[in-house]
């Protein structure tokens, strides 16, 4: 049986709705969601499987200008994926204005096997949309252009299409994983992305993004998974936001990390949470390693 195959990268500017996408098509949380920019810092691989396909998904960070060894690192994780994969999707906001700096940004990735697709349909409307998308049209290089909603599932159908389309063929020998896998992370690492996303969404801008979580202990028994975790981050008050007024905050944030690991472990969960200061961690390459902020494998 002929299947269709292959690496696809998922790339665009903070926010625009790269992690979104992803757990659309994978039909699975794989990649951590919130309204604020560089919420994603590794490169995440979502697997979708189908009866005749295997299409291997690379999350990768926002494109920004960097000012820490951490941003240096989300940054080569965004080339090594546009550098090397069977189809590239550099994603557009659709709820944004797109002129030529538009233009020139997806240029940047001028390849033979760019898509362009333009998210977040479902927060504007047809008259509004299509004639901002009339300056794509000079994008002579990109495969096609497909409007989306992530949301609601709005042509993610018609995008896996495409896709498939532009993707090569061969058989079982040719996959790169078992079929009932859905990404190539840990549940070591989704559980600690989880609590970092719990942090992004209860508090201001600031303090989540001088925060990285660090899993101590992970164990499993019978039915009970045991999970120790600190929280670093910058500055000691920092740690004051995030523990809040009589450790409130923190117990906010772990409840509701809990019980989102719950429902992706299926199982119960005992979840410890430290709050650690480790000034100015983001320029240290020992404990971006440490922490597993490392650019050791592809993607």
């Amino acid at each position: 049986m002929e299947l269709t195959y292959g690496i696809v990268g998922i790339v665009g500017k903070p926010n625009v709705g790269k992690s979104s996408l992803l757990n659309a098509i994978i039909r699975e949380k794989v990649s951590i969601v919130s309204p604020k920019p560089q919420t994603t810092r590794d490169n995440v691989m979502g697997i979708y499987n189908d009866d005749d396909s295997q299409i291997v998904f690379v999350d990768t960070p926002g494109i920004f200008q960097s000012d820490s060894k951490l941003g240096d690192y989300m940054n080569r994780n965004v080339a090594s994926v546009a550098s090397d994969v069977d189809v590239l999707l550099v994603l557009v906001d659709g709820t944004k204005e797109i002129n030529q700096e538009t233009v020139k940004f997806v240029s940047r990735f001028k390849k033979e096997n760019v898509i362009l697709v333009v998210t977040k349909t479902d927060l504007t409307n047809f008259e509004k949309l299509y004639p901002k998308l009339s300056v794509l049209n000079e994008l002579d290089f990109v495969i096609d252009i497909i409007p989306i909603s992530s949301h609601k599932l709005k042509n993610v159908d018609v995008l896996l299409k495409v896709i498939k389309e532009n993707l090569p063929k061969g058989d079982e020998s040719c996959l790169m994983f078992e079929r009932d896998m859905y990404t190539n992370k840990s549940v070591k690492f989704l559980a600690s992305e989880i609590i970092r996303e719990k942090i992004l969404l209860a508090l201001d801008d600031e303090v989540p993004h001088g925060v990285a979580i660090s899993i101590v202990k992970f164990e499993e028994e019978g039915n009970l998974a045991r999970i120790y975790a600190d929280i670093i981050c910058e500055r000691d008050s920092h740690k004051g936001i995030i523990l809040g007024k009589g450790g409130q905050m923190l117990k906010k944030i772990g409840q509701n990390a809990r019980i989102e690991i719950e429902k992706m472990l299926e199982m119960k969960v005992f979840l410890e949470i430290f709050v650690k200061v480790k000034n100015n961690w983001k320029n240290s390459l020992a404990l971006l390693s440490e922490i597993g902020y490392n650019n050791s494998e592809d993607y």
